[in-house]
């Protein structure tokens, strides 16, 4: 198992309160780091995968490239260095950048600035050796600047169980949230325009990955959309983020039922009831979210907005509770440490080819979404909801191991059948939105106020479904782009 390094984000009164605790005592070393980063004129480094950085410690100036996008599989490492005098990069032969790039590669300029200030402490846990480096810094653009505020916990060498042994011990001390963005990252992130919500990114697998690598990188996908949303959620309390949260949290879920002949653990199990938990918290606010839009000015819709208000809330607190905090530590230990990694009952299921398991996987799940869909004008709401939720299953799965089938034809068949997804999601969705919205209102003691028949009977529902069994006959007949 690779060694993990753990990026942990605090806030100031929690950097204050570790930095004096017990746990870590004084560091054993304080560096200032001064870090400049470059790339061309519109950022080709960056989208391709690469950093190019010189750092400055004290006197010395070392240049770093790194390589951590899909190119870097091509090259024997993914981290270069190089020791240099002045604060212009330099790049020749000895660069992947030239390599990448050509010519382009010596068109670069200055991007933005990370000025650092990092105590390190060596810190034994178990027999482990762990580096705990504590940052406390800015990155800085011509027109933006955003503080650095984390902790990164490193085996040197040991267990990886132990990093998050340690990472409890600190967690007792001040609240702790995962980072997923790099010093890099958060720098380039300053040059764009500021986001209000983060939708999913291809998941990028290789053919030679075997099922347990291409679970734990679409794993770490699914949650890191969840984490960029939940950050901007908590500091802008807006829509589009809450949904994009919550969506990661379904991706999620169903990349865990996905992997179910590998993830016998219990622990896979508790771990997604939990997320259900927090899910639905989001899914109160999210139903009001629906409903308001589509209201009148006055009583019903003053209400509405009163009850999204305290909804949102209610979301806030989840987020910030210690529940919440302990479910993101648990996953991630799980993820990287559980025992699903070396249970003898599902070696083989974790060792097969990731394509092999995924065409397995979508088979499946089309062949639950036929059976489920066959005839959704004869069933009631509650069973096109469950046929929903397979719709829903069947086009994660997809986007999920898309990489793994990348060949022309594959792509062709793919753009068809997510076509046909969209149609019959946004169809089912619509569906779904007549069945819950009076229990929504109902659920808040809003059913009888003017206007919430109105409110909720807004579409011609034997339309919808007719609409939607097209659409679901389309997604059927569609080719499969896995075969």
């Amino acid at each position: 198992m690779a060694e993990v390094e753990l990026k942990l984000e605090i806030d100031a009164a929690g950097f204050e309160r570790l930095a004096s605790s017990d746990l870590l005592g004084e560091p054993d070393e304080t560096i200032e780091q001064i870090s400049n980063y470059f790339d061309t004129s519109d950022n080709s480094f960056f989208a391709e995968g690469f950093t190019l950085r010189i750092r400055k410690v004290g006197t010395s100036r070392i240049q770093t490239v790194k390589a951590t996008g899909p190119s870097a599989s091509i090259f024997a490492r993914s981290e270069w260095e190089t020791p240099v005098t002045g604060d212009s990069p330099v790049i020749d032969h000895t660069s992947p950048l030239m390599n990448e790039f050509g010519d382009r590669a010596n068109d670069v300029q200055p991007k933005f600035k990370i000025a650092n200030e990092r105590r390190i402490w060596n810190v034994t846990e178990n027999g482990s050796n762990i580096e705990v480096a504590l940052d406390r810094g800015s990155v800085r653009s011509v027109a933006r600047e955003t503080p650095i505020l984390e902790l990164e916990l490193e085996l040197k060498n040991g267990k990886s169980k132990d990093l998050f042994a340690l990472a409890r011990k600190i967690e007792g001390i001040v609240p702790l949230r995962f980072g997923v963005l790099s010093k890099a990252e958060r720098g380039f992130h300053l040059l764009e325009a500021e986001r209000t919500v983060v939708k999913a990114t291809p998941v990028e697998l290789d053919r030679s990955d075997c099922a347990c690598q291409a679970f734990q990188a679409i794993a770490h996908s699914c949650f890191r959309q969840f984490r960029l949303n939940e950050t901007i959620l908590r500091s802008r309390k807006n829509e589009e983020s809450l949904h994009q949260a919550r969506v990661a949290i379904r991706r999620l879920r169903s990349a865990i039922t996905l992997f179910k002949p590998m993830l016998q653990d219990n622990e896979a199990k508790r771990l997604s009831a939990e997320f259900r938990w927090l899910a639905g918290v989001l899914g109160e606010a999210r139903n009001l979210d629906v409903l308001l839009p589509k209201s009148r000015a006055g009583e019903l819709r003053d209400s509405l907005t009163e009850k999204r208000a305290a909804a949102y809330e209610n979301v806030i607190e989840a987020l910030d509770s210690s529940r919440a905090r302990a479910l993101m530590l648990d996953f991630n230990e799980w993820l990287h440490c559980g025992d699903y990694l070396t249970h003898a009952a599902t070696r083989d299921v974790r060792e097969r080819p990731a394509a092999e398991f995924a065409g397995e996987a979508l088979d499946k799940a089309r062949k639950k979404l036929k059976k489920h869909g066959q005839d959704l004008s004869g069933v009631d709401d509650e069973h096109r909801h469950e046929a929903r939720k397979d719709a829903k299953k069947l086009r994660y799965a997809a986007e999920f191991f898309r990489s793994l089938f990348a060949d022309k034809r594959s792509e062709r068949r793919y753009k068809r059948f997510v076509g046909a997804m969209e149609a019959l999601q946004d169809d089912l969705g619509a569906l779904n939105d007549l069945a819950t919205g009076p229990d929504v209102l109902e659920g808040h003691g809003l059913r009888g106020l003017a206007g919430a028949d109105e409110l909720i009977i807004h579409a011609d529902k034997a339309k919808l479904i007719r609409s939607a069994q097209d659409a679901l006959d389309d997604v059927i007949d569609a080719k499969r782009f896995w075969r």
